[in-house]
C-alpha cells in the first residue's frame, strides 16, 4: 500500500510537514507517482517514522537518527553506535543539571536578597540596581553554557 503525504502523516500522527522534512533530509525515502509528481510513500516509511519517534523521545537528534539508519542499512548493527551516542547524551544532560542547579541557586540567591530592596531609578551611572548589587568577585569570567533543548 502507498500513502501520499497527508495520509502518512495522519496514520502516524505527525504534521504533514514534517514527513515533507524527514523527505527532504533523507530520514523517508518516498517515490514520485509518475502519473501526478506525488510524493508517495509505503509501509517501510511508516516503521521508518515510528523508529524516528522512539528515537527522539529518547533524545536523539534526527542527524544521529540518520547515522543510526544508515548503519542498519549497511547491514551492520547500529546498537553500538546507540549505545555510545546514549552515553554521551547522558554525559551531557548531566552536565547541563548541574549548571542549572547552580543557576538555579544563583537566582535564588539574588531574588531573596533583592526581595527587601528598594526598585532603583537609572541616573547614568546606573542601569539596574538589582543586578548591580551582586558581588563582581563571586561572578565567573564566563557564564554557565546553559544550552535548551527543549
Amino acid at each position: 500500500m502507498s500513502y501520499q503525504v497527508s495520509e502518512l502523516a495522519l496514520k502516524c500522527n505527525v504534521s504533514k510537514d514534517t514527513v515533507r522534512y524527514y523527505a527532504k533530509i533523507g530520514l523517508l525515502k518516498p517515490k514520485r507517482n509518475e502519473n501526478n509528481g506525488y510524493q508517495t510513500f509505503s509501509e517501510r516509511d511508516i516503521k521508518h517514522l515510528d523508529f524516528i519517534r522512539r528515537a527522539q523521545y529518547l533524545g536523539y537528534s534526527l542527524k544521529e537518527i540518520k547515522h543510526i539508519i544508515e548503519q542498519s542499512k549497511k547491514g551492520s548493527s547500529p546498537c553500538p553506535l546507540v549505545r555510545d551516542f546514549i552515553q554521551q547524551r547522558l554525559k551531557s544532560n548531566k552536565e547541563r543539571l548541574a549548571q542549572l542547579m547552580e543557576l538555579q541557586h544563583h537566582m535564588e540567591e539574588a531574588l531573596a536578597k533583592w526581595q527587601g530592596m528598594p526598585d532603583g531609578i537609572p541616573d547614568g551611572n546606573s542601569i539596574c540596581a538589582l543586578i548591580e548589587s551582586i558581588d563582581s568577585s563571586a561572578v565567573k569570567d564566563t557564564p554557565p553554557k546553559i544550552v535548551s533543548k527543549i
